[in-house]
C-alpha cells in the first residue's frame, strides 16, 4: 500500500486533530493562539519537506496506483503548505469577527489543505472526485462562517448551490468516461483515449469533467460564483479560495488532460474550444473588474482573468507552457495572499471593503501601502515583479506554437489586451493609496508581528520571483516533467 507516501496529508490532518483536542482545555481567550501554532506547524512541515527529512521527498505510488507522489505532487503540496500557513496567520487576526468556533475555523482550513494535497497526488478519477469534494464541502462552511453577517451566509448559499451543480457535472462526466472505456486510472485512460476520441459519450464525459474543474478555476462559463463569494466570504477564506483552490483545480486539470486524456489534444475542435475559453475568461474578468469599487469583488473578477492566463499554458501543449503555469501559480499565490492580508487588516474597521478605505494608507502604514501597491502592480504584470515574468512566460509559450495553429496568435493578442485593460483598475487602487487623502477619522494601522512577517514574506517573494526567477522556474520545469507530455 506504501502509505508512507501520505506523510504530508497525515501530518496536516494530525495537526488538525491536535488543535481540536487542545481546544477542549484552553480558555476561550487563548484559542486564537492555536492559529499561530497551526501556522507554525505548517511552516515546519514545509521546511522538513523541502529538506527531505522523514522521507517527505519520497516518490512512488500507493493504493494500487490511485495515489502518486512525484515531483509535480511535491511542488504543489509545498505551495499549499506555504499558502495555508499565510492564510492561518491572517485568520488569527480576523478571528475576532467570529461569534464562536475560532479553533474549528483553523481546523477547517487544515482539512481544506488535505483535500488540496490529495488533489495534487490524484491519478485516478475516483480520488479526483474525493479530493474535489473534500475541498468543496469544507469551503461551503468556510464561506458562510460569519453566520451573523448576511453577505457571508449569502456567499455560502451561492457557493453551495453552484458547487453542488459542478459536482453533479463532475461525477456524471466520470461515469461516462468509465462507462465508455472501463478505465479509472489516468495511465490506463491514456492508453485508450486516442481510440475513443471520436466516441460521443467519451467526449461528453471529458467535457463534463472539464466543467467541474472549470468551476474550481472560475473559468468562463463557470465563473459566475466568484465575485459574490469572494465579496461575502471571510477574507482568509477568500485568500484560500483564490490561491489554494485555484491551484488545486489546475493540478487536476494538468494531470487529467495531459496524463489521462492526451488523445483529446489531437482533435482541432478541442484545442479551438479551449483557446476560446481562455480568451473569453481573460476578457470577461478584466472588463468586469473595470467598474468595481469593492476591493474583494475587484480581486474576484481579477481571479477570473488570471484563470484565463493560466489556461494559456495548457493551450500551449508544451513543457514550457506547463512550467510557466507552475511558476505563475507560485507568483499569484504570494501576490494575492499579500493583497488580502492588507485588506483584512486595514479594512476591518471601515465596515466595508470599498477601495476608499485604503485612501492615504501610505501615511498610516508605509509598509502596508508598499505591500498592497506592489501586489497590484505585480497582478497587472508590470516589471520587474513576479506577475510580469509569469505572464511573459505564459504568453511566450503560446507564441511559440503559432506555426501549429493560427488561433495561438489571436490568443496571445487577447492576453496582451487583457494586460493593458488590467493596468487601469489595478493602478486605480495604487492611486487611492498614494494620491487620495485619508479620512480625518483614520488612525495609524497597528501591524501585529505575525502579519508583519506574512506581508514581508509576500513582498520579498514578489520581488525575488521577478528579479531572480531562475531557481523557482527550474523547480517548476522539473515538476512539469511528471506530466510526460
Amino acid at each position: 500500500m506504501n502509505i508512507g507516501l501520505l506523510t504530508h496529508e497525515m501530518a496536516v490532518l494530525g495537526l488538525g486533530v491536535l488543535l481540536l483536542l487542545a481546544d477542549l482545555w484552553l480558555p476561550a481567550r487563548h484559542r486564537r493562539a492555536l492559529g499561530w501554532a497551526a501556522a507554525a506547524g505548517l511552516g515546519a512541515l514545509l521546511v522538513l519537506s523541502c529538506a527531505g527529512f522523514f522521507g517527505l521527498d519520497a516518490t512512488g505510488t500507493a493504493f494500487g496506483g490511485m495515489f502518486v507522489q512525484d515531483g509535480l505532487a511535491l511542488f504543489f503540496k509545498r505551495l499549499f503548505l506555504l499558502t495555508g500557513a499565510l492564510v492561518l496567520l491572517m485568520a488569527v487576526e480576523y478571528a475576532d469577527r467570529f461569534r464562536g468556533g475560532v479553533s474549528e475555523y483553523f481546523v477547517l482550513v487544515l482539512v481544506a489543505l488535505v483535500g488540496m494535497m490529495l488533489a495534487a497526488s490524484a491519478r485516478d478519477l475516483v480520488l479526483l472526485f474525493v479530493s474535489v469534494e473534500l475541498m468543496t464541502v469544507t469551503f461551503y462552511v468556510l464561506t458562510a462562517y460569519e453566520r451573523t453577517r448576511r453577505a457571508s451566509v449569502e456567499a455560502g448559499v451561492k457557493y453551495l448551490i453552484l458547487g453542488a451543480l459542478s459536482s453533479a457535472f463532475l461525477v456524471l462526466g466520470i461515469a461516462l468516461l468509465w462507462g465508455t472505456t472501463g478505465r479509472l486510472q489516468f495511465p490506463e485512460l491514456a492508453m485508450v483515449s486516442a481510440r475513443y476520441s471520436e466516441h460521443p459519450l467519451f467526449l461528453a464525459g471529458a467535457a463534463l469533467v472539464f466543467s467541474g474543474l472549470g468551476f474550481k478555476l472560475a473559468a468562463v462559463p463557470f465563473q459566475v460564483w466568484a465575485p459574490d463569494v469572494y465579496e461575502g466570504s471571510p477574507t482568509p477564506t477568500t485568500a484560500l479560495l483564490a490561491a489554494g483552490s485555484k491551484a488545486a483545480g489546475m493540478v487536476l486539470l494538468l494531470r487529467l488532460f495531459f496524463t489521462g486524456l492526451p488523445g483529446l489534444w489531437e482533435r482541432a475542435e478541442v484545442m479551438t474550444l479551449l483557446m476560446a475559453v481562455a480568451g473569453a475568461t481573460i476578457l470577461y474578468g478584466n472588463l468586469c473588474a473595470l467598474a468595481q469599487r469593492n476591493v474583494k469583488r475587484l480581486l474576484g473578477y481579477s481571479s477570473i482573468a488570471h484563470a484565463g492566463y493560466l489556461l494559456l499554458g495548457v493551450c500551449a501543449l508544451s513543457g514550457a507552457g506547463q512550467s510557466a503555469v507552475l511558476y505563475y501559480l507560485v507568483a499569484y499565490a504570494l501576490t494575492v495572499v499579500g493583497a488580502f492580508t492588507v485588506v483584512a487588516l486595514v479594512l476591518r474597521h471601515t465596515g466595508g471593503d470599498d477601495v476608499s478605505g485604503l485612501a492615504g494608507l501610505h501615511q498610516r502604514s508605509p509598509f502596508l501601502a508598499a505591500t498592497v501597491a506592489l501586489a497590484m502592480i505585480s497582478l497587472a504584470g508590470v516589471p520587474p515583479l513576479a506577475g510580469f515574468f509569469g505572464k511573459f512566460l505564459l504568453i511566450r509559450s503560446v507564441l511559440e506554437q503559432t506555426a501549429l495553429h493560427p488561433g495561438y496568435g489571436v490568443l496571445a493578442g487577447v492576453a496582451l489586451v487583457g494586460v493593458v485593460i488590467s493596468i487601469y483598475y489595478y493602478f486605480r487602487v495604487v492611486r487611492t493609496i498614494y494620491w487620495e487623502a485619508a479620512p480625518e477619522t483614520a488612525q495609524p494601522v497597528v501591524l501585529p508581528q505575525p502579519l508583519r512577517f506574512s506581508a514581508a514574506l509576500c513582498l520579498v517573494g514578489m520581488l525575488y520571483l521577478g528579479l531572480f526567477p531562475g531557481r523557482v522556474l527550474t523547480w517548476a520545469e522539473h515538476a512539469a516533467r511528471a506530466l510526460a507530455f
